[in-house]
């Protein structure tokens, strides 16, 4: 096989089909070799007709290189925010298609299409990868905002029709539903509204799991005063925390950003409570002015300069505890007092110079390309004071780390991991230095080069420092030839203990020390590398003339475990992450909202949870009234010992309203069925001992009686399901 071309070589197609032309005329000519104009099938259906035997690769081709000093790594990070935003309206658009198919699809606008055609054009390897020229980036931003708009409005309509009481005739629903798109820099309209005037905020969470879940719901408010209950009329705790200066700027500044005005009002806290929400499904929630009793509790607030003293602070109300030395202003415990977990955790910051090139190799970083030209620990300034606030919900430890690094580590009462919020930028380049900027969080542990990240948020895939299963390693790049993309997460394990961390977006990784994680974050470089973007990656923000380098909000994840059972919370947690609970809010002025509305609503039987190895990947009303539902075993073979096993899902119990006449298996895009589609598979021969590995346990087919999906270890089924329906059809006598 001679590939045709690559990127920029089809742009006059005439003069490549005329040369072409004459090289398979003049081959054939000559008679030795049959060139053909071909395609993959033809190509690989001659492949197997020459019945030879094929080495299996399980791993893949992670780090590339062109060459020596020009390491592909650079693009699992570059253009973190647009990375973000394709992440997470990729959850928003899975709970919108459910909604779309609670209430029932309509064809006419508004719909989920055209986010969907945005996400899909996402997808390009120039558009997430970050690797395209700024402009271009910014249409894929402003598809995406499009996208968003339309299906923003479709999930208000859904969950006000899912909301409204049955007895109202026609189900014609006049409630209006907001949603906050700006919520990450703590700006939401409809909860800054004044409580004091017997107004109430009904604020509707939407669960988008399989299974029951409970989270803390954070939304701003500007008053003190204020009072949470349930769909009961059950007061519920809840805990108020001092939006920081920090916050409030980033706040600022976006908004005029993105709205071309600043806000009116400046909420003074974050508002926290703990919400229980059913399996697909929502719960509502109402917030109103406090009488007093049961008003939220105000966090306490404490600082603590660095140096000041050589005691420690203690973070954490429930088992997880993290120590902080109140004589370096920094971490250095993680305690677990159930799983009796103890280790040291040190967590810093530190950048990368982006190489200009040299005059011996003129390579230099860019979107692509990752090439270090130096590490660099970033300090503290003497900016390093402790701000620690502590509550009934979740403590949180603010540090200023330096003037453009700020983060916030929250410890939840319920929650027995560390949630890192980072906010970084503009990274500064006055110096004529372009910066990539990580962190590095270490332990103890006795790793042995050894480290794992995940596969596309699937497998794990072992990586080794400095070493290829399949070749002989030359390391001509320490550093960058030890990165990896992380979509899920990485993790590391000794004899006693793994450490996990998990990501709210793709980023770029490694273990460059044993037990220790690296995260590349954000990277601002000044060169271009070469590969065809012909822009530096310099990303701006600007409002009206004035441009400033881009700021990054974003968070990661760490858990450390006893060994053998981190999978279940990297499995867990990762599709809470993937799909946070979506809020949608409404103003009630008097009146029982839960007299007058269903207050809460499960799309399954109500007894029903997906198994906790299975996620629900898609469940979609399709143009022809069929339902597209697509399942996920979330486990490897051997992962874990009580859920890397056979799942089964309850069809019956999933659609529990709806009678479920056909059930046809199609293969993973749903675009043939899964019988033809096996019938065409080829069989090759393996060589050697690749012969004698055991074969994947896959489910059996669907029992058209039973309508019990069966699944195996990291087994991935889709389905298209007809249901019965009964019309009625009224005949004028």
């Amino acid at each position: 096989m001679w590939t045709m071309g690559t990127d920029f070589k089809y742009q006059y197609a005439h003069t490549w089909f005329r040369n072409m032309d004459k090289l398979i005329h003049y081959v054939n000519e000559d008679g030795r070799v049959n060139a053909l104009y071909s395609t993959p099938s033809i190509y690989t259906d001659a492949k197997h007709a020459a019945d030879e035997s094929w080495p299996i690769k399980t791993d893949d081709f992670f780090p590339y290189a062109d060459q020596a000093n020009a390491y592909w790594t650079g693009y699992y990070t570059s253009r973190p925010a647009l990375k973000r935003y394709v992440r997470l309206l990729s959850g928003y658009y899975l709970a919108a298609r459910q909604l779309e198919y609670f209430k029932g699809r309509n064809n006419l606008r508004p719909n989920t299409d055209n986010l969907a055609d945005a996400l899909a054009v996402a997808q390009h390897h120039d558009a997430v990868s970050g690797t395209e020229k700024q402009h271009v980036a910014n249409d894929y931003a402003k598809r995406l905002s499009i996208g968003y708009t339309e299906a923003e409005e479709m999930v208000g309509s859904s969950l006000a029709y899912l909301a409204e009481s049955s007895d109202i005739a026609g189900r014609n629903p006049m409630i209006k539903f907001e949603q906050c798109s700006l919520l990450n820099i703590s700006y939401c309209p409809p909860s800054e509204m004044d409580f004091s005037h017997g107004k109430s905020l009904v604020v509707v969470v939407y669960n988008s799991l399989g299974w029951k879940r409970e989270d803390v719901v954070r939304i701003p408010v500007i008053s003190e005063s204020v009072t949470v209950q349930d769909s009961s009329g059950k007061l519920i705790e809840s805990q108020l925390l001092p939006i920081s200066n920090v916050s409030v700027g980033i706040r600022n500044y976006h908004v005029k950003a993105y709205l071309g005005k600043s806000p009116s009002i400046t909420p003074k806290y974050w508002l926290t409570f703990l919400a229980s929400v059913p399996q697909l499904g929502f719960s509502t929630f109402i917030i109103s002015d406090a009488k007093q009793a049961g008003s939220s509790a105000i966090a306490s607030m404490s600082h603590t300069s660095a140096g000041s003293d050589k005691g420690t602070i203690e973070v954490g109300q429930g088992n997880l505890k993290l120590i902080y030395s109140t004589d370096e202003g920094k971490l250095t415990e993680y305690i677990n007092s159930r799983s009796l977990v103890k280790a040291s955790l040190h967590q810093s910051y530190s950048f990368y110079a982006g190489s200009n090139g040299t005059d011996e190799d003129p390579q230099a970083a860019g979107a692509y390309v990752f090439r270090p030209n130096g590490t660099f620990p970033i300090s503290s300034e003497g900016q390093d004071t402790l701000t620690v606030l502590r509550g009934p919900i979740l403590d949180e430890v603010h540090q200023h780390i330096n003037p453009w690094i700020y983060q916030v580590t929250r410890v939840y009462k319920a929650k027995e991991h560390a949630e890192v919020e980072f906010s970084i930028g503009p990274i500064p380049v006055d110096d004529g230095i372009g910066k990539e900027i990580i962190t590095q969080i270490a332990t103890t542990m006795d790793t042995n080069k050894t480290f794992y990240t995940d596969s596309n948020g699937r497998d794990f895939i072992k990586r080794i420092r400095d070493y290829r299963t399949d070749w002989d390693l030359q390391v001509s790049q320490p550093i960058a030839g030890n990165y990896y993309p992380i979509n899920l997460g990485i993790y590391m394990v000794d004899n006693r203990t793994e450490f996990s961390v998990l990501v709210d977006r793709s980023v770029g990784g490694s273990s460059m020390v044993d037990g220790q994680v690296e995260l590349m974050l954000h990277r601002r470089l000044l060169h271009d590398d070469s590969r065809g973007v012909a822009e530096a990656l310099s990303e701006q923000v600007c409002i009206l003339d004035e441009c400033t380098g881009l700021m990054i909000q974003g968070s990661f994840y760490l858990r450390i475990d006893p060994l053998g059972e981190g999978a279940k919370w990297r499995r867990s947690a990762g599709q809470e992450i993937y799909s946070p609970f979506l809020l949608a809010f409404t103003e009630q002025a008097g009146g029982n909202w839960t007299n007058s509305h269903i207050s809460t609503f499960s799309g399954v039987d109500p007894s029903y949870n997906l198994p906790d190895n299975v996620a629900l990947l898609t469940l979609q009303e399709l143009e022809d009234g069929n339902i597209l539902l697509r399942l996920a075993h979330l486990y490897e073979m051997g992962e874990d010992k009580d859920l890397a096993v056979m799942a089964n899902v309850d069809l019956k119990k999933l659609f529990h309203e709806k009678k479920i006449s056909k059930v046809v298996e199609m293969n993973l895009s749903a675009n043939q069925e899964r019988a033809e589609m096996e019938n065409k598979r080829l069989e090759w021969n393996v060589e050697g001992a690749a012969m004698n590995e055991p074969k994947a346990t896959r489910g059996e087919p669907v029992d058209p009686a039973k309508l019990v999906v069966e699944l195996g270890p990291m087994e991935i089924r889709t389905f298209i399901i007809t249901f019965d329906y009964i019309f009625l059809h009224t005949v004028d006598p």
